[in-house]
């Protein structure tokens, strides 16, 4: 009997079942679709969750898997075909920002497909039960448990159930909770993928996104590899995409009506703005695009559930190791704004998507549009899992100013040795000290270094999601470990 149920096997499905699985859950998780996707459906993987597989001691696999951007790559160009584009004349790609304050350092890119791979094999290596081609058809919970009905006939039973089911999730419609927001938004797409050989037009630059604007075939051109495979977004018009009109499209969008094109997949898609009323009900939770669903631009929308999934984690597997269930209530209370900031500011962007790739706060502030590495990392939380949370921004464009120490807020990164970063430090619950002090019911490390939010007499709780609970004079800390810590063990 697994303790978790996940439905669903996309980016952040495939995460929830690491995360579990990495702190000795049993895990189950079923996907309806025959094997991971091929489609590279995001290809915008932050910082935060950089530091989040980090964690997990995937950082490695991550940057293997990632895509070097030659020459650090440019942001958005906009041309009638690719063949006119002036790559000279665009301007370049700002360097990963908040890099200064992350232990990472991104090898590139890292397309969703290419991600979902490490994923895949980190989940079962650390004994997740991974289910292709099977599909959850129902499901009933009580106070002990979920009962969930497979297509294969299998009733299965866990403490828990994990919708990652997309933004049409049938876990999310079972349970009745509502959702809010535009809905669908702009015009159908479809989304195709292809293997071309576009060198010679690419000069050796790679670019975030190029936006065609030739009336014979407009769309947007991104890449994967950059090398030879390539997505291109365009709109669709109700008509059948055969491999041959596909082929057409992308010639007239490259400017090469003898360019040799090979059709990977071909995905229709629509861009949405959705917020989940409620994050979880009973034993059930929604994460990902079941509990939000976000407009690509900022690529906050993967980035946002995988994030869902780590916070839910590790709250799971207290839980299930005797903690006091009103744990669990905090990950909607935590989780929810933070969707719905992510759901605002990317609707923003799609109104005003020229502060998305150019500095400009003074107009970002008056448009209300906050800085993309806010709102990927300086987020905070409030919640009975924090105590003295601080939830304001300290600022909307500069992240710095966010990761102070505040309870809340992630736990600042500083170097404590060449290697080591404060984030590695934090395996559970944490203390980190000047002076040390002893407990054993966390991990408490003594460090040298300075570190915002910790004074020389103080001590900062932090949580395993490396979340700042509490941070304060050290007499008080046995006081907060014994709230937040042992509550009902």
């Amino acid at each position: 009997m697994p303790g978790v149920l996940i439905a669903g096997g996309g980016s952040v499905g495939l995460s929830a079942a690491v995360f579990l699985a990495h702190q000795g859950v049993d895990v189950m998780l079923v996907e309806r679709q025959p094997g991971p996707s091929i489609h590279p459906r995001a290809t915008g993987i932050g910082l935060r969750t950089r530091e989040i597989l980090r964690q997990m001691g995937l950082e490695d696999a991550l940057n293997a898997a990632s895509v070097p951007m030659p020459g650090g790559g440019l942001g958005k160009i906009v041309t009638r075909t690719l063949a006119e584009a002036d790559l000279g004349a665009a301007p370049p790609a700002p360097a990963p920002a908040g890099s200064p304050l992350s232990p990472v350092r991104p090898r590139g890119m890292c397309p969703q497909n290419r991600l979902d791979a490490v994923l895949l094999s980190a989940a079962r290596e650390r004994g997740a039960e991974i289910r292709y081609g099977t599909t959850l058809i129902g499901f009933e919970q009580n106070e002990n448990g979920v009962t969930a009905t497979l297509d294969t006939g299998e009733r299965v039973t866990a403490d828990y159930l994990i919708g990652a089911d997309g933004v049409r999730s049938q876990v999310r419609e079972a349970v009745g909770i509502a959702t809010s927001g535009p809905g669908k938004l702009g015009n159908p797409l479809v989304n195709i993928l292809f293997r071309a050989d576009l060198s010679e037009y690419t000069k050796e630059q790679s670019f975030t996104v190029c936006d065609i604007t030739t009336p014979e075939a407009p769309g947007m051109l991104v890449t994967v590899d950059n090398e030879k495979d390539w997505v291109f977004h365009h709109v669709d018009d109700g008509a059948a995409f055969p491999e041959e009109r596909c082929q057409d499209l992308i010639r007239k969008a490259i400017g090469d009506p003898e360019l040799n094109v090979e059709i990977l997949s071909v995905l229709p898609w629509r861009p949405r703005g959705v917020l989940a009323d409620m994050f979880h009900k009973g034993r059930v939770f929604l994460v990902g695009d079941a509990a939000h669903t976000v407009p690509p631009l900022g690529a906050f929308g993967v980035n946002t559930g995988i994030a869902d999934a780590h916070n839910l984690a590790w709250k799971l597997a207290a839980v299930l190791d005797g903690h006091d269930p009103a744990l669990l209530e905090t990950y909607d209370a935590e989780r929810r704004p933070v969707a719905a900031m992510a759901l605002e500011q990317s609707l923003l962007r799609a109104r005003h998507p020229e502060l998305h790739w150019r500095e400009a706060p003074e107009e970002r502030a008056k448009a209300g549009v906050i800085n993309a590495p806010v709102v990927h990392m300086g987020y905070r939380y409030d919640s009975a899992a924090i105590v003295g949370a601080k939830p304001e921004l300290v600022s909307t464009e500069d992240l710095a100013l966010n990761l102070n120490g505040d309870p809340g807020s992630r736990l600042p990164h500083v170097w404590v040795t060449p290697e080591v970063s404060t984030l590695d430090l934090i395996d559970g619950f944490t203390v980190l000290t000047h002076t040390g002090w002893t407990s054993p019911d966390v991990k408490v490390h003594r460090v040298d270094v300075e570190i915002p939010g910790l004074t020389r007499q103080g001590a900062v709780l932090v949580r395993p999601d490396q979340v700042v609970a509490w941070s304060g004079p050290r007499e008080e800390l046995q006081q907060v470990v014994r709230r937040l810590v042992r509550a009902g063990a």
